[in-house]
């Protein structure tokens, strides 16, 4: 905005450069379309040059925009220059956009700057000559404090334009406060410009006011540019600072370091930032213990630290601080507020557990296992229930022989002393155990320390018990040859007395003998033989044959052992061939191995000897040949080509010390590639083919069946026609087609009976042509046709051959039957009616177009 100076004679005559016309004419019919600005050729910079109507054109714009960076419009439509502005033409155009974002439409106003040098005059034929003014009117400072109280409405500031000394000028404010919520809490009289607040207002939740003032005529012309106003509202300290907890709780662990944190406290303040009012200081007011110090807390950070490094949870585990924060920077006036922190002394290893005793004293008896013999205690007065306090027990010493263990329980942390392994009171009456204790978790004073390992001492009497028998060592074995004769005796199992170390009166019994081959005498613990013994047995593993024995004493006591037999081999078997079926693929090999096996010890086994056995027919042995590969196999091949088929050859097998088998061997000689093409396909070269057909193929050979005879039925259901039905023979004959094929015809006398006549073949010169059809067919021989016609199954047929090309055909019907008679021809035979060709053509060709009902009448007539 400007304020204009009066002219200095309201008649005078004034410079064209000075002079500032203002003349708006908006077209009638749209002014949404274009407007017409009539301006000087010289503009200054924020110079008013017009205002267009807006709201006429477009209700609601959320962005304004000038295609013209020279000029800016405000909200009201009122146009303003950015800079000076020379027009050098009479015309100069640019387009305002109105945009409204939300449901996106966009319209354009069109305005036409027209120059021009004399004065224009207003609709209302009043003339306004606006000087401009060097001075602007500026924003003013405005501040407000905060719960002001009063008295309302409270005077802020006044707002006043240059232009009011010369117009008559109209104030009025817009934004929040005004017609923004809070709406209504700012004024401003109209006339004087005097702003006004109507209540009290709290910075905390306004924390300043953004106020457009607007100068206008009572015409509507704005004369200045809107003036921003902010109304900036004072803080006042009225807000005491609030810890983000009502209690704090902290865990630090017991012996540590000065200067350790616990954790950090926390206030807030609503009141201005960076400001006295939010400068926020913290402190301990109280300790509880009180004393001795343990703590401090950073009074800007309100970070609390250790200040001593006695913290010692098994003497006190927790603490207990009362915090206060204050603002002003911790000043006596400034507000505060307080909140309470606990801190829990954390345990750590710094006790080790000792034993309750130095020393004690248990017994077990001998031979006993698995049995808890004692229990021992420690003390520790770290947390319980925390690996600090959880025991670790060890036998330090005398448990060499690993008879003893320790665990501990976890309930009570007592150690268990248990005997794993039996003890002999005959070996050792005493034991003397020591123990020593640590906890799971490290010492956290010295994690390798020994020194301080707290021990106690076991000592371990071993009660003597009236034992039975032993049967020690537990596994006995005794050697006998397979081939020993029965009742033959050996030293069996003994067992003995361990505290006599004697085996006298103590009684043997057998327990278990798979096969019953030997008996145990009661007595001595002897076996005698009592079947035949045989190594090679299916139940033998590696040549051992085991039984069971107890022996028991005269109180019943007893144990158990096992006495193993073992069998010395005899050259008892021949090598032997477990494959006796081989197969020799022709012509891919000629031979196939032969592999022994002996089942006795490999001392009377390999290496084998091989060879033929001569058999009754000696032509036999002449085919094959044997040939030794190594120590137990060898190579069968044939000496001539023989067929296919399957042969039997005996081989004999000989081991090293000249006991020999004789086996005989099936030899298939076979057309195939693998042997296990040979023994899958049927092959009548083999003898041997089987052809094996399983329950799918079975089922599709009977599908195949039961079609067949399907098909059959349907022909034979469709040759079948009804006795009444009589037809006329050179009517059906014409309405059939006569195929030519190139079949070798059977003859002339070879009938095909289709559809109740029969089907005859001829032949044209060299080439055979076969024609078939229900009601007859012909045969061409040597420049002949001839006729074979036959209906049902008794028929009359004659035949004729015709000479010429003219020739009659007749047929007639006698009691069912049809008789063909010849009309006069060359050469008449007793089965068969010959015409040529030619003949045969010209008869049937009229006819192949006549339809089928011709016959069924003269067939009626």
């Amino acid at each position: 905005m400007a304020a204009a100076r009066p002219a200095s004679s309201r008649g005078g005559v004034l410079r064209p450069q000075l002079l500032l016309t203002l003349a708006i004419l908006t077209l009638a019919c749209d002014a949404c379309e274009e407007a017409v600005l009539h301006v000087p050729s010289e503009l200054e910079a924020d110079k008013f040059v017009g205002r267009v109507d807006l709201k006429g054109c477009f209700r609601s714009a959320n962005l304004i925009h000038s295609s013209d960076p020279d000029f800016k419009v405000l909200e009201d439509g009122s146009i303003y220059t950015r800079h000076s502005i020379t027009l050098s033409s009479e015309k100069r155009h640019f387009t305002i956009l109105l945009s409204n974002t939300e449901n996106q439409e966009n319209k354009e106003i069109l305005v036409i700057l027209v120059h021009q040098t004399k004065v224009l005059k207003k609709r209302h034929s009043t003339e306004m000559v606006l000087r401009r003014a060097k001075r602007r009117w500026a924003p003013i400072p405005c501040s407000m404090l905060e719960n002001s109280l009063g008295p309302f409405p409270l005077f802020l500031q006044q707002v006043q334009s240059d232009t009011a000394q010369n117009y008559t000028i109209y104030y009025s404010i817009r934004g929040s406060g005004v017609d923004r919520e809070p709406k209504n809490l700012f004024y401003i009289e109209r006339d004087t410009g005097n702003l006004f607040c109507t209540g009290p207002i709290d910075r905390e939740q306004y924390e300043s006011f953004e106020i457009t003032a607007f100068a206008t005529t009572p015409d509507g012309y704005t004369p200045e540019l809107p003036l921003p106003l902010l109304i900036r509202i004072e803080d006042e300290n009225d807000n005491y600072p609030v810890f983000t907890e009502k209690v704090y709780t902290f865990s630090v662990l017991e012996n540590c370091r000065i200067g350790t944190t616990v954790g950090q406290v926390c206030a807030t303040d609503k009141d201005e930032p960076d400001t006295m009012h939010t400068r926020l200081k913290y402190s301990i007011i109280e300790q509880i213990p009180a004393s001795p110090t343990m703590f401090s807390v950073h009074p800007d950070t309100g970070v609390i630290t250790t200040t001593s490094s006695q913290l010692d949870r098994e003497l006190l585990d927790k603490y207990q601080l009362k915090l206060k924060v204050q603002d002003m920077g911790g000043q006596y006036f400034g507000l505060q507020t307080t909140s309470i922190c606990v801190i829990n002394i954390g345990d750590v290893n710094d006790n080790l557990p000792t034993f309750t005793r130095n020393s004690y004293v248990t017994s077990v008896e001998e031979n006993r296992i698995d049995v808890e013999i004692l229990r021992v205690s420690v003390e520790d007065k770290d947390l319980i229930n925390t690996p600090n306090w959880r025991a670790n027990y060890t036998i330090l010493k005398g448990n060499e022989n690993g008879n003893f263990k320790i665990v501990t329980d976890p309930k009570t942390n007592e150690g268990i002393l248990c005997v794993i392994k039996p003890l002999n009171f005959e070996e050792l009456q005493q034991v003397i155990l020591q123990i020593g204790v640590l906890n799971e978790a490290p010492y956290s004073k010295d994690p390798t320390i020994r020194s301080a390992l707290s021990t106690t001492t076991v000592t371990v009497n071993v009660k003597n018990l009236d034992e039975g028998p032993e049967c020690s060592p537990r596994v006995q074995t005794v050697q006998i040859k397979e081939d020993s004769p029965v009742g033959f005796e050996n030293n069996g199992y003994k067992a003995y007395d361990p505290e006599t170390k004697s085996s006298s009166g103590i009684r043997y019994k057998k327990l278990t003998d798979p096969k019953g081959w030997v008996s145990v005498d009661e007595n001595s613990g002897a076996i005698r033989v009592f079947r035949s013994l045989d190594r090679e047995s299916e139940t033998i593993r590696n040549g051992i044959y085991n039984i069971t024995v107890i022996a028991s004493d005269h109180d019943g006591r007893s144990c158990t052992g096992t006495l193993g037999i073992i069998l010395e081999d005899v050259n008892d078997n021949g090598p032997i061939i477990p494959k006796q079926t081989v197969t020799i693929c022709k012509p891919v090999m000629s031979f196939a191995e032969i592999v022994a096996i002996d089942p006795d010890h490999p001392v009377n086994g390999p290496p084998f000897s091989f060879s033929l056995e001569s058999p009754s027919n000696l032509d036999e042995s002449r085919k094959w040949r044997l040939t030794r590969i190594n120590d137990t196999a060898a190579r069968l091949s044939y000496l001539s080509d023989l067929p296919f088929g399957a042969y039997t050859v005996l081989i004999k097998v000989t081991d090293r010390h000249g006991l020999s088998a004789i086996t005989p061997v099936n030899v298939r000689i076979c057309d195939c590639i693998t042997e296990n093409d040979c023994t899958l396909r049927a092959d009548p070269r083999t003898g041997s083919g089987e052809i094996k057909l399983g329950k799918w193929a079975i089922l599709a050979i009977l599908l195949g069946i039961a079609l067949l005879f399907c098909i059959l039925f349907t022909l034979i259901c469709g040759t079948v026609r009804s006795p009444k039905e009589t037809k006329v023979i050179p009517d059906d004959l014409a309405q059939q087609n006569l195929i030519v094929s190139n079949t070798e015809a059977p003859g002339d006398d070879k009938m095909y009976p289709t559809n109740g006549f029969t089907c005859a073949t001829h032949t044209v010169g060299s080439v055979a042509h076969g024609v078939c059809g229900p009601v007859g067919a012909g045969a061409r021989n040597g420049g002949q046709e001839t006729i074979k016609m036959m209906k049902g199954g008794q028929q009359t047929l004659e035949t004729f051959q015709a000479g010429g090309h003219n020739h009659t055909l007749d047929s007639c019907m006698v009691g069912g039957q049809h008789t063909l008679d010849s009309c006069k021809g060359r050469h008449v035979e007793v089965e068969d009616c010959r015409l040529t060709y030619s003949e045969w053509q010209s008869f049937t060709q009229p006819r192949l177009g006549e339809e089928s009902i011709r016959g069924h009448t003269l067939s009626k007539n």
